[in-house]
């Protein structure tokens, strides 16, 4: 099919990747950790921006926060969530960490999550407890475990009367793992635990809304998989808690309460947020079911050839747990990249030396290479990174 443009936007697949601003001289397989911005919503961007510098005291003062609340209701109404419980933040570690301070820990409390939760939330979970008193406690999940055993897992790590926050991955970062969150939600809500749903990854790649998940808490980022400018994540909120949710910083819209308070920073850049909607046009556009099977494809196929090249056995090789789940996970040689340091070493050496951007994680002694897949990418640049990667792995 040949591609064709729609009030700026490419439809099909043909020069897809010209709707980006992407280096083309780089293979960039990475697109779960910073994104990639369309350029139709760059200039919607920049559109905001020409307007907040023409006028700066009128952008701020006349009508912004109302902008930002019918932005808010456009990405809930995407989302499946409530307009009502959804309060726009920079990504998905702020709005984590905006629920950890809420909850007014303290001695004797306890946060769980497991090990496949993302690291800087982790850090957030840590210094609220070392400022409280409480503690956190982290359940192993094996990477093979199936859906059923990480509930089990899940209901048996849970303490009722101190268990006061149990936080799990929707999507996990260093693992490329579904994991089965309404399930487990159920499981907590059995003991009255609230649960904190990290989605950072989910808008725009999971069809799943946040309703079906049903969570006290949930955030996600729009700026990976729904093609919004970076600094773009919603929290969303069940309605018992959302007066208890207070910003990380008190600014003038405090007395508005939920979700108004949390939004206003005074002079924060507010043109990403109300772009983000020229992103889910854009997806949209491009056709979200069809956007979700591509990538989910394309990173299944990724996977396997990379996992080939390096010696994996198809068995071997981490399933995700889901139809459009668009990371997968290659398994390193043993010894390799065993550490954060060795991770971030092996990842520079891999864009610089084969000009490829990929994600390498330390996950419990073992390293591993992750995969993503997006409408800019193609099989060839798979293929490359096959061919070429042992060779750098064997010079190590």
């Amino acid at each position: 099919m040949s591609g064709r443009m729609i009030e700026g936007v490419y439809v099909g697949w043909d020069n897809i990747r010209e709707c980006f601003s992407l280096d083309p001289s780089v293979s960039h397989l990475n697109h779960g950790s910073f994104g990639a911005v369309p350029i139709v919503v760059q200039r919607a961007q920049q559109r905001l921006r020409d307007e907040m510098e023409a006028n700066p005291l009128r952008f701020f003062t006349q009508g912004l926060v109302d902008r930002i609340a019918h932005t808010r209701r456009h990405l809930a109404t995407f989302l499946g969530a409530d307009p009502d419980d959804t309060a726009l933040v920079g990504n998905a570690t702020t709005g984590a960490a905006v629920v950890l301070q809420s909850l007014a820990l303290g001695p004797g409390d306890e946060v769980v999550t497991t090990d496949h939760g993302y690291g800087a939330v982790g850090l957030s979970v840590e210094r609220e407890c070392a400022r409280t008193g409480a503690v956190s406690r982290t359940l192993p999940v094996p990477l093979t475990a199936t859906d059923e055993e990480v509930v089990e897992i899940v209901r048996a790590g849970l303490r009722p009367g101190r268990t006061r926050l149990l936080i799990v991955d929707q999507i996990t970062s260093p693992t490329a793992r579904l994991f089965p969150t309404a399930a487990i939600v159920g499981v907590a809500r059995e003991h009255g635990i609230p649960v904190l749903v990290d989605a950072a990854h989910a808008p725009g790649m999971l069809p799943t809304t946040v309703a079906s998940v049903g969570a006290d808490f949930w955030v996600g980022n729009l700026h990976k998989w729904a093609y919004a400018p970076r600094g773009t994540a919603a929290l969303v909120v069940a309605e018992p808690w959302r007066e208890r949710i207070q910003p990380l910083v008190v600014s003038w819209e405090q007395g508005s309460g939920y979700p108004t308070r949390l939004e206003w920073q005074g002079t924060l850049d507010y043109t990403g947020w109300l772009a983000a909607p020229v992103g889910l046009f854009t997806l949209r556009s491009l056709g979200v079911d069809r956007v979700r099977a591509h990538n989910a494809a394309l990173a299944a196929y990724g996977q396997r050839v990379v996992g080939d090249a390096l010696g994996v056995a198809p068995a071997d090789l981490p399933e995700p747990g889901g139809p459009t789940v668009a990371m997968r996970l290659v398994p390193l040689p043993p010894g390799v990249a065993t550490t954060m340091d060795a991770a971030r070493e092996l990842r520079a050496r891999i864009a610089d030396r084969l000009s490829v951007e990929v994600s390498i994680a330390a996950w419990n002694g073992r390293g591993y290479l992750r995969l993503c897949g997006q409408v800019y990418n193609t099989p060839d640049e798979y293929d490359r990174l096959a061919v070429r990667l042992p060779t750098l792995l064997a010079r190590a």
